[in-house]
């Protein structure tokens, strides 16, 4: 072999051995000088809190243990051994070797790096672990590793979650992650910083942890290097976080940034995404802004968009009429394909928007009544309470449960029964055909739990039944025995009111509708407390026009602020003369005063005892009604907000129609069914 080499391939093999030895020395110093510059000249100044000092974080010796958690439960000696071996740190993010490898991204040269290859089939956080005590990680791998360990556990079961987490905890290599995250922060880039704090918090680390605040004041220094896509995830992260110093700091960052960058925003996600980061208490100046971004993208607006815009409003605590009733439009005709939980948000979402959309809610109702038997118990109930919680009366869904009961009663749990007929009795609906039936299969239901139930439990079904005016035999001896009514004094003071006029009501209803028991049943009068009600005061407006209606009428007398059985307060008893019909005898029209005479029962209410869109009186309004008719009254109802609508002229033709509606022609009085 000949020896004899030419000078330009010596030049050629010293060029590439120089070029393999001395990259990183010759690029890096420079790579990282300009990662500072750009840093340095942010849009923004650091965001700080009130309450903080605007001095950067200053490092204390601590154990390999508390570092992320600030439990003091350690040993001293321990304690000792490491403060004289670890020092503090005085700069706001530790300063890292500047001969540490590059990063190289996953999604670019996932060939040539067998790591993320490894990282992918990890199917635990022991698994990440593991494979990070391997390598010397760089910081995008130290993200990558948190982002994994979270990701894994995602699909767990609760029990195997709590294990693997466990083990996590306990697991020599998660110390030595965290403290990598912790050293990089200050130089990760905007992504991975976004996705480590979000995997760190969400893997259950403290939130006021060394590691934790560290992330967050990381990303108040590189805050204006976050993009849209970094933003939203920031924000999903901080949605969920304690408010201290950085979060907070860290959210009126996010907003100022917000402000600034929403007119460039142009994912839907995003906006959302930002929308509930400002959360309720952004002024309304942003609000609007967000407002109006919404409404400007509406007709890029998906079908979850408008499912989960209408969630982020509540989020907001914002009610913006325009963007609600454009996503209700949206979802009513989409509704088959909205599984339950995303369906369920929304009725919720809407309660707490204190917004109503009847074509919405009947949808609703019309379409989980005809597709009864694929939706569960607990699932048709949950429906039930949440339309109840606004008001609204599912009459489909109420008539085809009701039929689901009568076929299959025994599927009820002590819980359901409960719901259901708080439900029901709120509601004050009662199946069209087979009413008898279905109270019966609840009360089988209910009597079956007799032994299991508490005294509570007890006395709010029997209540409810007294609303649905059923009253079965055995709920009611059980509820009257002294050893429940031992167990329901115990109470405290706020449950002993709610108690007592429970009972005031069970007790009204055994001596006015005088149910056919086996044994006469009292409520002692020990338990029903003070039954007078309090506020004795009729409404003005209704006073003043009742006496200008009356003053010209012979023979009609106007009393006010009458209290019936101690129990319901009547702001208006006219007594008028009774007609004189045709064909009446000399006999009955020289009767008694009493039943000579027409007693009117006027109830001026507010629009919450009525069901949503109807003149359907709920169940307290419907057994008032219901008793005064026993007594002899003839209720008249009328609505707070429409007498206070009215000018006074119109409020006074409005009570003559209902008054005397003799001279009128018709009859409009509301009636309970």
């Amino acid at each position: 072999m000949s020896l004899r080499v030419t000078g330009e391939e010596v030049m050629r093999w010293a060029m590439c051995l120089y070029n393999r030895r001395s990259l990183w020395q010759q690029c890096g110093p420079q790579i990282l000088t300009l990662i500072r510059d750009h840093s340095s000249h942010s849009r923004l100044p650091h965001i700080w809190s009130k309450r903080q000092s605007k001095t950067p974080l200053t490092y204390h010796p601590v154990s390999l243990v508390r570092y992320y958690s600030e439990d003091r439960k350690l040993n001293e000696g321990l304690e000792e051994k490491e403060r004289l071996s670890i020092q503090p740190l005085q700069s706001s993010f530790p300063t890292e070797n500047p001969a540490e490898p590059t990063e190289t991204p996953l999604e670019q040269t996932p060939k040539k790096i067998p790591f993320y290859d490894q990282l992918r089939d990890c199917g635990s956080p022991s698994d990440v672990l593991d494979l990070f005590s391997e390598y010397s990680a760089t910081r995008r791998q130290v993200s990558n590793c948190l982002t994994r360990m979270w990701d894994t556990t995602k699909k767990m079961s609760e029990e195997q979650r709590r294990c693997e987490l466990q083990l996590m905890f306990q697991h020599p290599g998660f110390e030595e992650l965290l403290q990598n995250a912790r050293k990089g922060a200050g130089r990760m880039r905007s992504e991975d910083l976004a996705y480590t704090l979000l995997a760190t918090v969400k893997l259950g680390v403290p939130q006021r942890s060394r590691v934790v605040q560290t992330l967050l004041r990381a990303c108040q220094e590189n805050l204006n290097e976050f993009d849209e896509r970094c933003l939203s995830i920031l924000a999903s992260c901080l949605e969920h976080m304690e408010n201290g110093p950085n979060v907070i700091a860290l959210k009126e960052g996010m907003r100022l940034v917000v402000d600034a960058r929403l007119p460039s925003i142009k994912n839907v996600l995003a906006l959302q995404t930002m929308m509930r980061l400002v959360g309720k208490n952004a002024s309304l100046d942003l609000k609007r802004k967000l407002e109006r971004k919404a409404l400007s993208m509406s007709d890029q607006f998906s079908l979850p968009n408008c499912q989960y815009m209408i969630s982020t409003m509540a989020t907001m605590n914002f009610q913006s009429k325009p963007l609600l009733d454009i996503c209700s439009k949206k979802i009513t005709e989409n509704i088959p394909g909205i599984p339950f939980t995303r369906m369920f948000l929304v009725l919720k979402s809407c309660k707490e928007l204190n917004y109503r959309d009847p074509g919405l809610l009947q949808g609703i109702s019309d379409y989980v009544a005809s597709t009864i038997d694929i939706w569960s118990n607990k699932q048709a109930i949950l429906f039930l309470y949440v339309f109840e919680d606004m008001l609204y009366c599912p009459t489909a869904l109420m008539e085809a449960f009701a039929e689901r009961v009568i076929r299959k009663p025994d599927a009820l749990t002590l819980r359901d029964v409960l719901s259901v007929l708080k439900t029901y009795s709120s509601l004050n609906h009662h199946p069209r055909d087979h009413r008898q039936q279905f109270l019966d299969s609840l009360t089988g239901v209910l009597e079956s739990y007799l032994p299991k139930m508490s005294g509570p439990e007890l006395l709010k079904a029997v209540h409810c039944l007294c609303l649905l005016g059923h009253f079965p035999s055995a709920p009611l001896e059980h509820l009257l025995q002294s050893r429940t009514l031992d167990q329901l004094s115990t109470g405290g003071e706020k449950f002993l009111l709610s108690q007592e006029r429970r009972f005031q009501t069970v007790d009204l209803c055994l001596r006015l509708d005088r149910p056919p028991l086996p044994h006469p049943l009292a409520v002692p009068p020990s338990v029903l407390g003070d039954p007078a009600p309090h506020n004795l005061s009729a409404n003005p407006g209704l006073s003043q026009a009742l006496r200008g209606l009356l003053g010209g009428r012979a023979g009609a007398t106007l009393q006010e602020a009458v209290v019936v059985e101690n129990l319901y307060l009547i702001d208006a008893v006219i007594t008028k003369p009774s007609l004189v019909t045709e064909g009446s005898s000399p006999a009955t029209v020289q009767s008694s005063p009493a039943e000579s005479s027409q007693r009117i029962a006027v109830i001026c209410v507010p629009h919450s005892t009525f069901c949503y869109g109807t003149s359907h009186p709920r169940g307290n309004l419907a057994i008032k009604i219901r008793h005064l008719k026993i007594l002899g009254y003839t209720p008249v109802v009328t609505r707070e907000q429409e007498l206070e609508s009215m000018s006074e002229e119109g409020r006074a033709e409005f009570l003559r129609q209902l008054i005397f509606p003799e001279h009128q022609g018709s009859d409009v009085e509301l009636k309970a069914e």
